[in-house]
């Protein structure tokens, strides 16, 4: 197939990416018609893109949408677009930064070393007494991750079933094709309703009575004299939840996957707990969580003999400039010592993942778990991935193992 037809939701890409991404690299930067998108495949170029200021998250503070060419979106689409627009996620210079000021006096890494304890008894308390088999996934690594979350903001246990139900419907407005599949849209937006209400609801207890928690201190935080709105405090919480729960699932199933496929990596990590850093770090660049970023083009540009014009949107596939040979040696073999590693995964420049402590100190504690009481893992099925691009992960993990 020429690869300008290359189908992105293919079943047979989506369950083996990385053949087509060698593909994509040979014509590193090309536009796509079908998709009105500029495709960034090379570990140069996307690395070098992701830094360059002249692209941005949002478009529609410099343009139009009438300048743009875009359609007013449906009108009960609002309540989503409402949350992006105050996203810090979603914004540039200057809300973006001063969002960030903000966020990060709140999100300091002492706030994430103090879940250190509890994420161990939470992990240890997954692993289960009566059985050797489990669904890595749904008995472990998502409970881990919300209880994680829920406990970093400050959500009562009660209410703690709700939260991946609304994080999963949020996600997929960010697939390809979502925001145009107005069934998947509308359970977005619903999702991010029912969550802000119960956002708004929570916010007012900790303002009247704060704990020790993120929530509390994102309520509190000042910087120059600014606060972080209602509006801005609720799409915060979504943006935490939505990350640190969707990527660190994925990571983990994908990850223990991969160690399962090479025993020989799985015999050196047990044999050796002290490569678990870099071993995480190949576990997020061999199968990267999140394969795919956009940005548009805030000026027009030249770069690398291409004329990027104003308004254009650019997909930035990390998954392909995790796997690029000029970047990493042997970019196909799993070597939990590789160093060094400088990986995508986690963005790079303004973007760059703020909740990257909490995701290693996790997955650190999750391999660790895993590790100590779990020996001679197997498949208890065959595995196949989600038929999603954006967010890249198991539908399960079903494994069996030895207690000793």
């Amino acid at each position: 197939m020429h690869i300008t037809q290359l189908d992105f939701l293919a079943p047979d890409f989506l369950q083996n990416p990385y053949p087509v991404y060698e593909q994509l690299r040979q014509h590193p930067i090309h536009y796509r018609d079908d998709l009105g998108i500029w495709i960034v495949s090379t570990y140069q170029d996307v690395n070098t893109l992701l830094r360059d200021k002249r692209l941005g998250r949002e478009i529609l503070h410099i343009l139009s949408r009438e300048d743009l060419g875009w359609d007013a979106p449906p009108a009960r689409y609002a309540p989503f677009y409402h949350m992006e627009d105050n996203s810090l996620m979603e914004r540039e210079p200057p809300n973006h930064t001063r969002l960030k000021n903000l966020v990060v006096k709140a999100f300091t890494p002492r706030t994430v070393s103090r879940l250190t304890n509890r994420v161990r008894e939470v992990a240890a308390s997954l692993i289960p007494t009566d059985t050797n088999s489990m669904d890595l996934l749904e008995d472990f690594a998502v409970p881990l991750s919300v209880t994680v979350i829920a406990e970093l903001l400050g959500v009562p246990q009660a209410d703690r079933a709700q939260l991946r139900p609304w994080s999963h419907d949020i996600v997929q407005m960010y697939e390809l094709g979502g925001q145009s599949n107005d069934a998947v849209a509308m359970r977005s937006v619903h999702a991010v309703e029912a969550f802000s209400d119960y956002l708004r609801g929570l916010i007012e207890q900790k303002r009247h009575a704060p704990q020790q928690d993120l929530l509390s201190q994102l309520v509190a935080v000042e910087a120059d004299g600014e606060r972080l709105t209602m509006d801005e405090l609720i799409a915060t919480s979504i943006l935490i939840l939505n990350a640190g729960h969707e990527a660190t699932v994925n990571v983990v199933g994908n990850g223990v996957y991969a160690l399962i496929q090479h025993p020989e990596q799985m015999g050196k990590l047990r044999d050796n707990p002290d490569l678990l850093p870099t071993a995480i770090e190949e576990m997020m660049r061999y199968d990267t969580p999140l394969p795919l970023f956009r940005r548009y083009i805030l000026h027009d540009m030249d770069y690398n003999g291409v004329t990027f014009k104003q308004g254009q949107e650019v997909g930035l596939f990390y998954g392909s400039a995790n796997h690029d040979p000029m970047q990493f040696d042997k970019p196909e073999v799993f070597d939990i010592t590789r160093q060094p590693n400088a990986h995508l995964s986690l963005g790079a420049g303004i973007h760059y993942c703020l909740g990257a402590p909490l995701a290693r100190l996790e997955l650190q504690i999750a391999l660790q778990t895993i590790l100590a009481q779990l020996h001679n893992i197997t498949l208890l099925a065959p595995v196949e991935y989600h038929d999603t691009f954006v967010f890249r992960g198991l539908r399960e993990l079903k494994i069996t193992w030895n207690t000793t």
